[in-house]
């Protein structure tokens, strides 16, 4: 299928506007880059090219168009066993299990063997915005552990783990019986909490995440629904104070210069809250 490109005359870099498209998002599109998958005029761009209205984009020999539709945000409860990945080679994949009639990706990852909330979009931009670590987007889980849950436990998860040569940021933890707790995170290092829980040698048996920042889970294991207007409103209310979209795109010493000004950032939502929603 071929698109034609229609841009204003301005220039923007190239991950962005594939974003803006609803493509891929910026970090996909910078793996394009330097796969040479991606074309402008003909030319093979290097990383961090600008295009205009005059410029001919190609992904795999597919001319790309700018995007004129409403976005797409869903809210999908992933089943256990699905894969967090847009590649449809993989057996089990998210896209093909969703089977959505336009090309949307997942924002985030949840391990395979994790079920729970996750976002399904066409919206580039909005994925830099959620996964910046130092946003301190809340994401809620509720965890069944092998084995009786301690003070200690919920204490030592509380104040930080150390794992993957770093120490876990603090985070809320509460017992909920006798193998079950509930955690908030504002950081996603892989397979995070299962890892937290090993180094206390607990296993963890179930895991469920149950909230993303302000939309929490209340659709059936497999399904779907599509996020409200007032819910999108809320949700970009929340990411964009600590997040600047260009800030992807700056060099290392501009962003340093900017991280004084994320002091300002909100506070956390109140964890108690939420509690309502999960008793």
């Amino acid at each position: 299928m071929y698109y034609i490109c229609a841009m204003e005359s301005q220039e923007t870099r190239i991950n962005k506007f594939l974003s803006e498209t609803g493509f891929c998002s910026r970090r996909e599109a910078d793996k394009l880059l330097e796969q040479g998958r991606i074309t402008i005029n003909g030319k093979i761009p290097e990383l961090g090219t600008k295009v205009s209205s005059k410029d001919e984009i190609k992904v795999d020999g597919k001319l790309i168009s700018e995007k004129k539709d409403k976005n797409i945000y869903l809210a999908f409860h992933k089943p256990v066993g699905i894969e967090c990945t847009t590649n449809q080679k993989v057996k089990g994949n998210i896209v093909d299990y969703i089977n959505y009639p336009t090309r949307i990706f997942p924002i985030g990852r949840l391990d395979k063997a994790s079920e729970g909330l996750i976002f399904m979009t066409d919206d580039g931009d909005i994925v830099n915005k959620i996964l910046r670590a130092r946003n301190n987007h809340e994401k809620e889980y509720i965890v069944t552990v092998n084995k009786p849950i301690t003070e200690r436990f919920i204490q030592r998860m509380g104040n930080g783990i150390p794992i993957l040569d770093t120490v876990t940021r603090k985070c809320k933890v509460e017992q909920i019986s006798k193998f079950v707790f509930r955690i908030v995170l504002t950081q996603g290092l892989n397979r995070q909490i299962r890892r937290m829980c090993e180094y206390l040698d607990y296993e963890v048996t179930t895991l469920k995440r149950t909230r993303i920042i302000n939309i929490s889970l209340d659709v059936p294991v497999g399904k779907y629904r599509q996020l409200t207007d007032n819910e999108i409103l809320q949700l970009n209310k929340l990411i964009e104070p600590s997040s600047k979209t260009e800030e992807a795109s700056l060099p290392k010493e501009r962003l340093k210069e900017k991280q004084p000004n994320l002091s300002s950032k909100k506070p956390l939502n109140n964890f108690k809250s939420n509690k309502k929603k999960f008793n």
